[in-house]
């Protein structure tokens, strides 16, 4: 560890574009499951899976106490799914923070649904009551057969039974589907199905982000050998049967990651007309539609 910052950090390091003002605090290296083949993510050799040790956890969390005093207001606990780590090694990462860093308010985290199958409502709702206010699950598709194909290794029913706990314990979620990720063949189930299990779950958080393979396409391939991408009129057509299926009663909705052409947000179901608006306008005439510039694309 560095004398002159209290935080070990592994490149690459990644969070939710809504944590960009937040302290983030790695708790486990890289990713448990690690085997969706579209996911690049924590494929470095360097991010091979381990949880830190609860003593290293402890003393950064004092460390930053000291270093940061108040000034930090969020937490984002780091790789990709710290709430596999153990109850009570959560509590005891929660309670650091409580005492080191009393200006927080809000303790955030990736969360993998198969990590919460060994966790009870009232486990959870210990989480929250010490500080744990968002899991970001990345649902991708609420299409079984989409899951499948892209190895995510959940289902629509397992998917639905964790987000259903955390929404029962009182933690936010946040949720992401990848537009485009069926391709042509599967892309209308891929919509509907996707808004299924948001409208089963009734998220306060939703999001879609375009899939995209800066590394290259051969792992995805290997196992979705039928797969072709969508052009950008078919990725609005696909987001269109989305939102249209869409029955939430009060879900802020952004798709506006740097992977969108079209940039939405709204709140739905209030704002659900306009933002299909949105959508049939640059469907029927996208050279009108105020439209991401492609240099901005850049992933």
């Amino acid at each position: 560890m560095n004398a002159a910052f209290p935080i070990r950090y592994i490149d690459p390091v990644f969070r939710p574009p809504s944590e960009a003002e937040s302290l983030i605090l790695p708790v486990t290296d890289g990713c448990s499951w690690n085997q969706c083949t579209f996911c690049e993510m924590y494929t470095a050799p360097q991010k091979k899976f381990r949880a830190r040790d609860e003593a290293e956890t402890l003393e950064t969390i004092r460390r930053c106490g000291e270093r940061f005093g108040d000034d930090i207001r969020r937490i984002f606990l780091a790789d990709g799914d710290a709430l596999v780590l153990p109850t009570r090694r959560l509590l005891a990462i929660l309670a650091a923070i409580r005492e080191h860093l009393p200006a927080v308010h809000r303790v955030s985290s990736y969360c993998l649904p198969r990590n919460l199958r060994k966790k009870s409502v009232a486990e959870l709702r210990e989480l929250k009551d010490a500080g744990l206010a968002i899991a970001y699950v990345g649902a991708e598709s609420g299409d079984d057969e989409v899951l499948a194909k892209v190895n995510k290794g959940e289902s629509f029913a397992s998917t639905c039974e964790a987000l259903d706990k955390l929404g029962e314990a009182g933690i936010k979620r946040s949720v992401m589907i990848l537009n485009g990720l069926g391709g042509k063949t599967l892309s209308k189930q891929h919509a509907e199905n996707s808004a299924r299990l948001a409208n089963a779950t009734q998220p306060e958080f939703l999001a879609t982000l375009v899939v995209s393979f800066p590394g290259g396409e051969e792992r995805f391939r290997a196992g979705f050998q039928e797969w072709s991408p969508l052009d950008m009129a078919e990725l609005f057509v696909e987001m269109e049967q989305f939102v249209s299926a869409l029955e939430l009663k009060r879900t802020v909705f952004r798709s506006d990651h740097a992977s969108n052409w079209l940039v939405l947000k709204g709140t739905l179901g209030a704002e659900k007309e306009r933002l299909l608006a949105q959508l049939r306008q640059a469907i029927a005439s996208p050279e009108a539609a105020r439209l991401r510039p492609a240099w901005a694309r850049g992933l």
